[in-house]
């Protein structure tokens, strides 16, 4: 019996990066044997044991045999005879295959070493292309390790084109590509997960409403990047750059859903694309099973953020339209995450990067205003119903054309 440090604790190790979680692998043993050193049975799939002591998970060494489409149709087979090495071929990449003995020797029968060193992202062997999972993780490793110079091996790179021409990647369950998804847009370059599976030819069988906008012009006055789908990976990026969270890069993604369907006759002009992405955004999310709060964020911003960038000069009617459709007064916090994501689109252009955007702060200074507003004259004047809601309609209306005053006299 012998227990290894597997996978990306190892590599992250020689990397010199933090090493947060550790997996382990156990050879030589039975479930049984296991069970009678004190650890406790969780793995469904396969055998998994937590340490009676540090309760961390501990796998038994197993190789798998295909038997059927997706990342289900495996056969495990944990037998003690199983060696380390051929625990680690069934990984995908070289740099995931390596492990290290309790003696600090590193197990690495497949490269992993060398492609850390070359800085390539390559995969262990053929039977990479039996889980399509595989294509997504990846993707997701190249944003990972791309700002530390890390690419993708030439060979796994056709090999994943290979696995979308297969039909493979229709087997894909939704709760995984959005797990994976997920996991993309939370790292330091989420607009490389876009780019890889789109150099791989995948982009447009996973992800067909993002894949449509590249190649879209657009004013080049606005974008000088020209290029819809380069300027959302720009904004994506930016999210990242200003550190937010994971539903505001979901909606940066998905913002311009509308600009692939802009009639050729009106480009590059995009007048209208704010509405004909409401239902782009909702498929997606819809077909991957995207979380409430994210979908909610994703169609706000998507329909809104052309008005939060003119909301500067907007009539105080359509300011109010604007914050009463983003629900600003009740939910505060999902209309700031809105205004964030607008000014990841706003410094996501060509020498944008370093603009400001005052917008945000001038819309939330009315909403702080509007939520606070004190309406205690207009209940005394004893008016219900319709009456009541026009005359605090009208109040706030009143109170957004001063607010607007200030900020423009402040601005001059």
């Amino acid at each position: 019996m012998k227990t290894y440090r597997v996978g990306g604790c190892v590599r992250d190790r020689l990397l010199g990066l933090p090493v947060n979680d550790i997996d382990w692998v156990i050879t030589g043993a039975t479930p049984e044997q296991m069970l009678a050193l004190g650890y406790q049975s969780v793995g469904k799939d396969f055998p998994v044991f937590l340490h009676p002591d540090s309760k961390q998970e501990y796998a038994l060494a197993r190789s798998e045999r295909k038997t059927g489409p997706g990342y289900r149709g495996f056969e495990i087979d944990a037998d003690p005879t199983i060696t380390i090495e051929q625990d680690l071929q069934r990984r995908d990449l070289t740099i995931n295959a390596m492990a290290e003995d309790e003696n600090g020797n590193i197990v690495d029968p497949y490269g992993g070493q060398k492609d850390l060193a070359n800085k390539r992202l390559r995969h262990v062997s053929e039977a990479f292309i039996e889980d399509p999972v595989r294509v997504l993780r990846v993707a997701r490793f190249a944003a990972r390790f791309h700002r530390l110079g890390f690419r993708l091996a030439e060979e796994t790179r056709e090999l994943i084109r290979l696995m979308g021409e297969s039909g493979e990647l229709e087997s894909l369950v939704a709760e995984r590509v959005w797990t994976e998804l997920s996991r993309a847009l939370d790292e330091p370059d989420p607009a490389v997960f876009i780019t890889t599976l789109r150099d791989c030819d995948v982009l447009w069988r996973l992800f067909p409403e993002i894949d449509a906008l590249f190649g879209v012009p657009q004013n080049a006055r606005y974008h000088p990047e020209i290029d819809t789908g380069v300027h959302v990976m720009m904004a994506l990026q930016q999210s990242a750059a200003l550190g937010h969270d994971n539903e505001i890069r979901f909606a940066v993604l998905m913002h311009d859903l509308g600009k692939a369907h802009t009639p050729a006759e009106i480009l590059p002009s995009h007048h209208g694309h704010e509405a004909r992405g409401s239902e782009p955004v909702k498929n997606f999310c819809k077909r991957w099973r995207v979380p409430k709060s994210h979908t909610e964020l994703a169609l706000i911003t998507t329909e809104l953020h052309l008005l939060a960038h003119r909301s500067m000069e907007l009539k105080p009617a359509t300011l109010l339209k604007l914050l009463m459709r983003a629900d600003a007064l009740r939910k505060p916090a999902r209309f700031q995450k809105m205004l964030d994501a607008c000014r990841a689109d706003v410094l996501g252009r060509a020498g944008a990067r370093d603009d400001g955007y005052p917008q945000a702060d001038f819309l939330t200074r009315l909403a702080d205003k509007l939520r606070g507003m004190d309406i205690s004259d207009i209940q005394q004047q004893g008016l219900s119903g319709k009456d009541m809601g026009e005359a605090i309609h009208a109040a706030r209306l009143r109170l957004i054309k001063r607010e607007k005053k200030l900020a423009q006299q402040k601005a001059s």
